[in-house]
């Protein structure tokens, strides 16, 4: 399958700004709840309530006649990498795996990018690409080393780190899904209809993922007002805005530009956390930001 060609404009470059800076809040709320709800759990809840969010807008969609149902095996792919598969595993992995961790291997993204389009969408990796993934990686590890590359050294993988890598898989194949328009465009030239359609399936990958969870571990959920802020979070800004955002980034600029934004988000991450810890960036940051740019302006040229 062949798939038009795209460059990137402002408009589409500050919609893939969004999702990271969204996502980046997400892997720090997502440890910081980790000990109060289960990572399956936390997917099904955060999708169930972006569903409701949306159901007022989008219940036509649900109906019997609707092009949802003719479709459905396109939507069930869609949902089983964005919805049920991506921040599952990515929950899942914060509960074992360290943050540096996390981030190092998510940082992989844009090679996935390039990988499977090559692979499966007939795309042909040019030289500016390459360059392009080898400055923004090197943006990312400036920051995970804090500008102390023997850092670097004593990072040791676990189980975490290997769902991270299926999660990055997951929504490289997601990204490159969304530039194919097999859909009616009554649901394609609607967000809100398309982000439900996906949601829909999505709820049951999501209920199975959490029904193993609670059959064959000790799950248990402890309710509070942190819990609720945390999940009416993920719920409004990592699932509807972000999706959204990336949704149409995507399509304008296509997945090989926009997988080079997904790596500003342990560049938002470590950000996030020096702010909250009252900590100034520092020159590691600034350099790493004008590399991570820099890689998405080299892949983007024409």
């Amino acid at each position: 399958m062949s798939v038009p060609a795209q460059t990137l404009t402002l408009r589409s470059a500050a919609l893939l700004l969004v999702p990271p800076l969204l996502w980046a809040g997400n892997a720090i709320v997502g440890r910081m709840v980790h000990d109060m709800i289960p990572p399956m759990t936390l997917n099904f809840v955060r999708w169930l309530l972006a569903g409701l969010l949306l159901l007022p807008f989008t219940y036509p969609i649900l109906r019997r006649r609707s092009p949802l149902w003719s479709h459905w095996k396109r939507y069930a792919v869609l949902a089983l990498l964005g919805v049920g598969c991506y921040n599952s595993f990515q929950y899942l992995a914060l509960q074992t795996s360290t943050p540096i961790n996390v981030t190092l291997v998510a940082s992989s993204s844009p090679v996935f990018m390039l990988g499977i389009g090559a692979l499966f969408f007939k795309q042909t990796i040019r030289k500016r690409q390459i360059i392009g993934a080898v400055l923004s990686i090197f943006g990312v590890l400036l920051v995970l080393s804090r500008g102390d590359w023997q850092a670097l050294m004593n990072v040791q993988l676990v189980v975490g780190d290997v769902f991270v890598l299926m999660a990055t898989a997951a929504w490289a194949g997601y990204s490159w899904l969304l530039t194919q328009t097999s859909e009616p465009t009554e649901v394609r030239n609607d967000w809100a209809n398309f982000l439900m359609a996906q949601i829909t399936l999505g709820f049951v990958w999501s209920g199975l993922f959490t029904a193993g969870e609670w059959a064959i571990t000790d799950a248990h959920i402890l309710w509070g007002w942190p819990l609720a802020a945390a999940l009416a979070y993920v719920a409004i800004g990592p699932a509807i805005l972000a999706y959204r955002c990336w949704g149409l980034g995507v399509q304008q600029a296509g997945p090989n530009i926009a997988g080079f934004f997904s790596n500003l988000t342990p560049l938002f991450a470590a950000l996030l956390s020096a702010l909250t810890l009252g900590e100034l960036p520092t020159w590691y940051h600034m350099a790493a930001f004008a590399c991570i740019v820099g890689g998405i302006v080299v892949s983007s040229r024409r």
